[in-house]
């Protein structure tokens, strides 16, 4: 598995998936059982709650999370109070959840944990940086609830993608929903100049001059798109959206006449809320789509069962999802 060896160069890591039930509890056990073989120092947590036995919709059994000796992580009270393991509390956050205070602990002993991490995005990110000041070599974040934006760069510096059956029984259809996903994680960066100058803007709509420079174009919001269509390229046909791009935004622009010309940059990949269909016909009629930082996906990993109780060919739709993407998609079972 030449994916465990890449992710060695990244000291942070989130495992995300396109629905629930794709398999990203399996994934991390894997994932952590190699990284336990390797000697490296891991640490985990969550952003919503995995590990427990059985699935809250479906009712049906689930895998969970196994820890090793040396191992750090981070779960809410209520859940490091149920583990089966032996650890020793190194911290415990003032800051109050649902479940009560994130605990962060290392294990002595192995064994099964429940895990509940932060709720958002900024609070993962002081922790991947605590734990660095700690000495851990490695953070991996489990998803929870197909959340993909804990997979931004901003977050974490690289991912693991899972998709299986539950995404859809029918091999052509999960194969389309994966490949739209992997596209738009594989958008190309925007120009390096053009970078530098837009890290720091955090909201609105903004256009491209032909030096790279951004002007605000004080539109609002997207709803307000129709009424500056006559000043929306007063300064190039370069736009710069600081927040979520909807298919509202994609749909607006496909219909430009000079569409052609049009290159919309996004911060990232988990900015984009839009569907197959807009981005389909924005792409068709020559608009381009680009990201200020690309997210390193380092492995797709697949699960060849649902919750439904169908099951489909984990070879053959590995070898059709890595043909059609050009890149490897394990099921880790069959390793």
């Amino acid at each position: 598995m030449p994916f465990v060896e890449n992710i060695r160069r990244y000291r942070s890591l989130s495992i995300v998936g396109l629905e629930k039930n794709t398999g990203k509890t399996v994934c991390l056990n894997y994932l952590l059982r190699r990284l336990d073989e390797l000697h490296v120092s891991t640490a985990v947590t969550s952003i919503g709650v995995d590990g427990e036995q059985v699935d809250a919709v479906f009712a049906t059994a689930k895998p969970e999370i196994r820890l090793y000796e040396g191992m750090q992580f981070v779960t809410s009270e209520q859940h490091y109070l149920k583990r089966q393991l032996v650890s020793r509390i190194l911290a415990v956050d003032e800051r109050r959840t649902a479940l009560g205070r994130l605990v962060t602990a290392e294990t002595l002993v192995p064994g099964k944990i429940l895990l509940s991490g932060a709720a958002t995005t900024a609070v993962l990110r002081q922790q991947i940086a605590q734990a660095r000041d700690r000495g851990v070599e490695l953070t991996v974040v489990d998803g929870a609830l197909s959340r993909l934006s804990l997979a931004s760069p901003t977050v974490t510096e690289a991912m693991i993608l899972a998709t299986g059956a539950a995404v859809s029984p029918n091999l052509r259809i999960l194969v389309s929903k994966t490949r739209f996903v992997y596209n738009l994680i594989n958008l190309p960066e925007a120009d390096s100049r053009v970078k530098e100058n837009l890290q720091t803007i955090e909201s609105g709509l903004w256009g491209i001059d032909s030096d790279g420079l951004p002007h605000d174009l004080g539109i609002a919001s997207v709803f307000l798109l129709d009424k500056h269509e006559g000043d929306i390229f007063r300064h190039g046909t370069t736009l710069f959206a600081s927040g979520a791009v909807s298919d509202r935004l994609l749909k607006f622009l496909a219909a430009r006449p000079n569409v052609k010309d049009i290159i919309l940059i996004a911060r990232d990949f988990t900015k984009l809320f839009i569907t197959p269909e807009a981005y389909a016909e924005y792409t068709r009629r020559g608009g381009r789509l680009q990201v200020l930082q690309r997210s390193n996906l380092e492995a797709i990993c697949f699960n060849p069962t649902s919750p439904q109780g169908y099951r489909l060919n984990s070879a053959e739709a590995c070898r059709v999802l890595s043909d059609t993407l050009e890149t490897p998609v394990y099921d880790v079972m069959m390793i």
